[in-house]
């Protein structure tokens, strides 16, 4: 690999004295990560929830299913349109009412009468998810000084990787004792928790002067923008292939009690929460340099998949680093749309997490395309591999036409 350094681009400086948040930075960036922890929570606690849900409401699972496409679908749609609809609306009145319209949409789901109205609730819960995130790593970045940004990020996107160690057993073990209706209703109250958080933590910060949803929808004229988003729905989709399937594969090839396979997803949770922490340590040294790294670090993890699985020592330990592997790339990826979106920053980053829902889509269809064709259980594993190197050949082209550019890396 060429050898890559970073131009700067003109972010804002750290916060002065006076404008510093009310309580400190690290409350400041508690209240931001709590969001992604209520995020987290809502999106993948459903996900074990699914036979509860159907056995209430008297459908299938796979039936079911279809309120984890519908939250999916309202993050690919919410994240643009409410960037760009709320362009001139201050960051904390924004991150509050995003998480105000999340509760309201969980707790619409814990009292929904009827399957469709359940599926109905979820497509708006999903609304929030990625213009929340887009929003919370620009305000993240302003708190803290430019070389720096990406760690801010980081630590903010916590609340999203502890939510798989932490939120989502909880959430599971209250729908399951409770009824499924409580664990949204767990949901919601984390969610006005976020609100109230960001209120107390965070000075009202307005919208840029030049803000609107003309200058937000400009992102989507930039090339890079979108060879980024490609990096993230392509190379990221490698890890939802192997997640999408892992409880089959480690029950049917490894030979582990299905009461184990939450453990070994606490595992790739912990995974997820260091590679966050480490993606940002080594996008602050290199944007683009970090995101081919993390790429490749994915190419091996995943690719070992297939070689470890039959062995519960070694296809735990390698679960570690999927997910450490995962994780590391996003506050590179977060960063680079904040780079290179110039005055439409917070649609370009609210992006990022609806191409992070569809590689999702990609990696859990081609991962069961796979599965499907007798290439068994362990063939997801070479597939992520195979979307991991997709990603870096995107990244080939974003690095070789931003050459002699202000986006130049």
């Amino acid at each position: 690999m060429p050898t890559i350094t970073d131009a700067t681009t003109g972010d804002a400086p750290a916060p002065s004295r006076s404008d510093a948040p009310p309580h400190g930075a690290g409350l400041a960036e508690l209240g931001l990560a709590l969001g992604g922890f209520a995020l987290g929570t809502g999106e993948f606690a459903s996900m074990g929830l699914l036979p509860n849900v159907a056995r209430d409401v008297h459908v299938s699972v796979p039936v079911a299913g279809h309120m984890i496409s519908a939250y999916a679908l309202g993050v690919v749609i919410g994240a643009p349109l409410l960037a760009a609809v709320f362009a001139r609306t201050g960051r904390r009145a924004m991150l509050m009412g995003l998480m105000a319209f999340f509760a309201m949409a969980n707790l619409l789901c814990a009292v929904a009468a009827s399957y469709g109205l359940i599926v109905a609730a979820r497509f708006l819960a999903g609304l929030p998810h990625g213009a929340y995130f887009g929003i919370a790593s620009l305000v993240a970045a302003s708190l803290v000084p430019p070389d720096r940004r990406a760690q801010a990020v980081a630590r903010m996107m916590l609340g999203l990787s502890s939510a798989n160690i932490v939120g989502v057993p909880f959430a599971t073990w209250v729908g399951q004792v409770a009824g499924w209706r409580a664990a949204f209703v767990v949901v919601a109250a984390i969610g006005l928790a976020t609100a109230l958080l960001c209120r107390l933590a965070l000075n009202p910060m307005p919208a840029p002067d030049n803000a609107s949803p003309l200058t937000e929808l400009g992102a989507l004229k930039r090339g890079q923008v979108w060879l980024t988003l490609g990096i993230a729905a392509i190379g990221f989709g490698g890890v939802f292939a192997v997640y999408s399937y892992i409880t089959p594969m480690l029950t049917v090839v490894t030979g582990m009690g299905e009461a184990h396979v939450p453990l070994v997803l606490s595992v790739i949770g912990m995974g997820m929460v260091a590679g966050s922490l480490f993606g940002g340590w080594l996008a602050d040294r290199g944007v683009m340099r970090a995101i081919w790294i993390t790429l490749l670090l994915n190419v091996v993890t995943l690719g070992l998949v297939a070689v470890t699985a039959h062995n519960v020592v070694a296809v735990t330990i390698n679960m570690f680093f999927v997910g450490f592997a995962a994780l590391s790339m996003g506050p590179a990826l977060q960063t680079r749309l904040m780079d290179i979106a110039a005055d439409a920053q917070a649609l370009a980053a609210s992006l990022n997490h609806s191409a992070f829902n569809m590689a999702n889509a990609l990696g859990a269809w081609l991962g069961g395309v796979a599965i499907a064709a007798g290439l068994g259980w362990t063939s997801t594993g070479p597939i992520g591999a195979m979307l991991a190197l997709g990603g870096l050949a995107i990244w080939a082209v974003a690095w070789r036409t931003a050459r002699g550019t202000p986006a130049a890396a």
